[in-house]
């Protein structure tokens, strides 16, 4: 069978979304973690893991060519159209790899060769697996880094009879957030009481409206501005999105964060319990959406 797939969201940075991905891993009960935001990977910093595997990701091509084949017509160079061949040299902070050189090089010297712009990595932690990854700085193809890892870890959490499996995203709406979203059974997307979270939870309410995928959302630190607070809420009322917990502003979650551990590990503050009720409504309604969709 295979796992459900939550998906834990924001449309902006630093809304507190892997603090409560942590956090749900660590309540969850046969659940297997993917960090897909591969450009800034994070949530490991909080579950201490034991690298198990390393796989290179290969997302582009470069051009390469041969200078034993070469003949220095200079057709690969006048052809390219960005102006990455000198000679025999491929500068491979300009090539893109569409090639052209391959094309029209008549002896077979100018070929396009993968390139290893990433890699994925399957580790143990204390609550389970976590699968994640991390794009070289500059690279492309991120969204393709996220659909691998996302598919290593639905594989993995098949094999090992997993029920759910844990999507930490990454922030905005780019082509990461759309890999991400693909194949959720739901999106909670983490909000702040700030003028820029709720543009940001109206973009990713979007999003998975486009792609047709239930969302419902939680309100970090949501009483550090009652007038924004109670826009969200409006918001979220008109948009037919539940807002399944509140969870306010805790010195506790600071804390748990500079000493590298998960806010629900032994704490049980102003934050930390509503964290644990919020996964308790976020599993209610995540079994509500695969039954409805079972039907």
């Amino acid at each position: 069978m295979p796992a459900r797939q939550l998906t834990i969201l924001s449309g902006k940075g630093g809304t507190g979304k892997t603090t409560v991905a942590a956090s749900f891993f660590a309540l969850a009960d046969g659940a297997i973690a993917s960090d897909c935001d591969v450009d800034a990977p994070n949530l490991h910093l909080l579950l201490d893991p034991r690298r198990l595997s390393e796989s290179p990701f290969s997302g582009a091509s470069l051009a390469r060519i041969d200078p034993d084949n070469c003949t220095q017509c200079g057709i690969c160079e006048e052809n390219c159209p960005f102006g990455a061949i000198t000679g025999e040299t491929v500068n491979p902070l300009l090539c893109e790899g569409c090639g052209v050189c391959e094309l029209v090089c008549q002896e077979g010297a100018a070929t396009l060769e993968p390139e290893v712009t990433g890699h994925t990595y399957v580790s143990d932690t204390r609550y389970g697996t976590l699968v994640h990854a991390l794009l070289i700085p500059g690279s492309e193809a991120t969204g393709r880094l996220v659909t691998e890892t996302k598919q290593r870890a639905h594989d993995i959490a098949v094999q090992k009879g997993l029920d759910l499996l844990l999507v930490d995203g990454s922030p905005g709406i780019g082509c990461p957030v759309i890999a991400s979203v693909a194949g959720s059974d739901l999106v909670l997307a983490v909000t702040e009481p700030t003028l820029s979270g709720l543009w940001g939870l109206e973009r990713i309410h979007g999003v998975a409206r486009h792609f047709d995928v239930p969302i419902a959302t939680c309100i970090n630190k949501a009483d550090i501005n009652p007038d924004i607070a109670g826009e969200i809420r409006e918001y979220a009322k008109g948009s037919g999105v539940d807002i399944l917990g509140e969870i306010p502003f805790d010195e506790e979650v600071n804390t748990a964060t500079q000493e590298g551990e998960v806010l629900v590990e032994g704490r049980n503050g102003p934050a930390a319990r509503a964290v644990r009720s919020l996964w308790e409504r976020t599993a209610e309604a995540l079994v509500a959406v695969v039954d409805t969709q079972e039907r």
